[in-house]
């Protein structure tokens, strides 16, 4: 009967076994491309949503402050509408901020922003009406800029939702 040893059932190391090679391959390299690609458009999103929040959030707070004579004489709409308009407006700011802050129901950022690209719409075809077209850039950029924080956003949640 052959003596075991309690050292013949530890496994012995290979001497000249070759070392690991970790190709890094085309798909690791889109892929980190791709995550840094939505780093930096998140941030350039938050940027745009930080700038229209706070835009809309003076409009609205300005708009709820002033008289209703004044309000009604600077816009030629009636002042109960403008404070509608107000209200719309700073719920609007609060919805391009909160959500994506909170982490809580962020699907309502893009209907915030939906929403306030509609007054926009409105803005820029009123001030069209009672005042000269280049009056009616900026209204129509910030629009076009809501509509972009809506469409991104959006975007961003049905590709969040699929698995990766």
């Amino acid at each position: 009967m052959p003596q075991t040893s309690v050292f013949d059932s530890v496994a012995t190391p290979v001497i000249n076994a070759p070392a690991p090679v970790f190709a890094h391959s085309a798909s690791a390299t889109a892929s980190a491309r791709r995550d840094a690609g939505r780093r930096t458009n998140g941030r350039r999103l938050w940027i745009i949503q930080g700038v229209l929040a706070a835009l809309f959030l003076f409009a609205g707070v300005m708009k709820l402050i002033m008289p209703l004579q004044a309000l009604a004489a600077a816009s030629h709409l009636p002042g109960a509408f403008m404070r509608f308009i107000a209200i719309a407006e700073i719920l609007g700011a609060t919805g391009l901020i909160l959500p994506g802050l909170l982490r809580i129901h962020r699907e309502l950022t893009p209907l915030a922003a939906l929403g306030l690209a509609i007054i926009m719409i409105g803005a820029t075809t009123v001030t069209i009406l009672t005042a000269t077209v280049p009056q009616a850039l900026v209204p129509f950029v910030v629009g076009v800029l809501t509509i972009s924080i809506a469409y991104n956003r959006r975007r961003d949640l049905i590709g969040s939702d699929t698995p990766a």
